[in-house]
């Protein structure tokens, strides 16, 4: 009977050593899952966002008109003549216009673009040489008939570029032309 009851008392405490084990073990993982703050599980979060880019279209200008001064007579005394951007010549000093004007015109160009869309002119602020032969003239002061900036109300916009020629008293007749075309640029603001 000795050795029944030591094989139960022995049987029990294994048993009993082993749930301890487990119980204890149990505990240790609860304790391990549970000393975490519970806002620890929730403090990653994310959010969204999209990405979009708009190509508009291109700024560009084209030339339509050049300016032409038209018919001049000088004197001996230098002078001007001014074209405005409406094609209105005014003169000063020694230089008269004829009755017959010849042709006439302030330069046109239509610029294209994203329409609503808001630009800026740049003019050119150095004097252009016209030559005929040896001969030359400059011509300076280029005015536009829109302000320095403006906008592509439907896309397109035309606007004229007047100028100033200056003339020397006794200027060689002739017809002049300018060997390099003057440019006007348009950015957007």
């Amino acid at each position: 009977m000795a050795t029944f009851t030591y094989f139960c008392s022995n049987t029990f405490v294994k048993i009993l050593n082993y749930s301890m084990k487990t119980v204890f073990k149990l505990a240790v993982t609860l304790i391990a899952v549970f000393s975490f703050p519970v806002s620890s599980s929730f403090a990653q979060v994310s959010a969204n966002a999209l990405i979009t880019g708009t190509i508009v279209t291109p700024i560009s200008i084209s030339k339509t008109v050049d300016v032409n001064f038209g018919n001049i007579a000088i004197s001996g005394a230098a002078g001007t003549v001014i074209l405005a951007p409406s094609g209105v010549r005014t003169v000063t000093g020694g230089v008269t216009l004829p009755s017959v004007s010849g042709t006439l015109t302030a330069a046109s160009f239509t610029i294209t673009g994203q329409g609503s869309y808001t630009y800026s002119i740049t003019l050119p602020s150095s004097p252009l040489t016209i030559s005929s032969g040896a001969n030359n003239m400059s011509v300076d002061k280029f005015t536009s008939s829109t302000a320095a900036t403006g906008t592509l109300s439907s896309g397109t916009q035309t606007f004229h570029v007047g100028a100033t020629l200056n003339i020397a008293g006794n200027q060689s007749a002739g017809t002049y032309f300018s060997a390099t075309p003057f440019n006007v640029t348009v950015n957007y603001n």
